[in-house]
C-alpha cells in the first residue's frame, strides 16, 4: 500500500510540474521517456536474472497453474471487451492497449505514450495503478469469493513483486512459487501486447 501511495505521489508530482511548465522545453520535448522505458526494462531483466532461485522454482510448477498467466491475459482482454463496448469514444484496440499493461503501470503507460499520445498513456497509467491498487486492498474478499489463484489474477504482471505478500498472505505460501511464475510470465508479455494492440 505505502509503495503505491508514493508512485501516486511521483504522479501527482509529475502532474503538476507539467501543468506549471516547470521544466525547460528542451527536456518537455525530448526522448527521456525512451531512456527511462530502456532503464525499467533493464531492471525487470536485471531482477529475475539476479535471483538464482527463479529458474528452479519454475521447474518446479505444476504443469496445470503453468495456465494461470494466459488464463489471466485471457479473462482481461474478455473484460475489456465487454467495457470497450460501452466505451464510445476510444476503439477497442484502445481499450485493449490499456487493459494489456496487466498492472505494469510504469512501462505500459510508456509505451502507449510514445504511440497513441499523453491523454491515453495517462488513462493506462491510471488504470494500471487501479489494478495493483485494487488487489493490495481487496486481496481478502477477491480470495474469499473467488478462490485462492484470484488475487493472483487480480494481481496481473505485479504478482512477483508489489502484489507478492498480499498474495502470499492471503492465498498461503504454497502459492508464491505460482504468484511469481505467473507475475514473470505476465510481466514479460506486457510490452509485445501493449505494442501490437497501439500498432493495430
Amino acid at each position: 500500500m505505502k509503495g503505491s501511495l508514493i508512485i501516486l505521489s511521483f504522479f501527482a508530482t509529475g502532474l503538476l510540474v507539467g501543468v506549471f511548465r516547470w521544466l525547460p522545453a528542451e527536456l518537455q520535448y525530448s526522448n527521456a521517456s525512451f531512456y527511462v522505458l530502456c532503464l525499467l526494462m533493464f531492471s525487470v531483466g536485471f531482477s529475475i536474472g539476479n535471483d538464482p532461485q527463479s529458474f528452479h522454482q519454475f521447474k518446479t510448477l505444476n504443469l496445470r497453474l503453468a495456465f494461470l498467466p494466459l488464463m489471466t491475459i485471457v479473462g482481461t482482454w474478455i473484460g475489456i471487451i465487454v467495457v470497450g463496448l460501452l466505451v464510445r469514444n476510444r476503439s477497442l484496440t484502445d481499450c485493449l492497449a490499456v487493459g494489456s499493461g496487466f498492472g505494469y503501470y510504469s512501462l505500459s503507460s510508456i509505451l502507449i505514450t510514445q504511440y497513441k499520445g499523453v491523454e491515453l498513456g495517462t488513462i493506462a497509467l491510471l488504470s494500471n495503478i487501479m489494478r495493483e491498487v485494487i488487489t493490495l486492498l481487496f486481496a481478502p474478499f477477491i480470495l474469499k469469493y473467488f478462490g485462492t489463484l484470484a488475487p493472483i489474477s487480480a494481481g496481473g504482471a505485479t504478482t512477483m513483486d508489489t502484489t507478492f505478500p498480499v498474495i502470499v498472505r492471503n492465498s498461503g505460501p504454497d502459492y508464491a512459487i505460482v504468484s511469481i511464475y505467473h507475475g514473470f510470465i505476465v510481466d514479460f508479455s506486457v510490452p509485445f501486447l501493449v505494442t501490437l494492440f497501439c500498432s493495430l
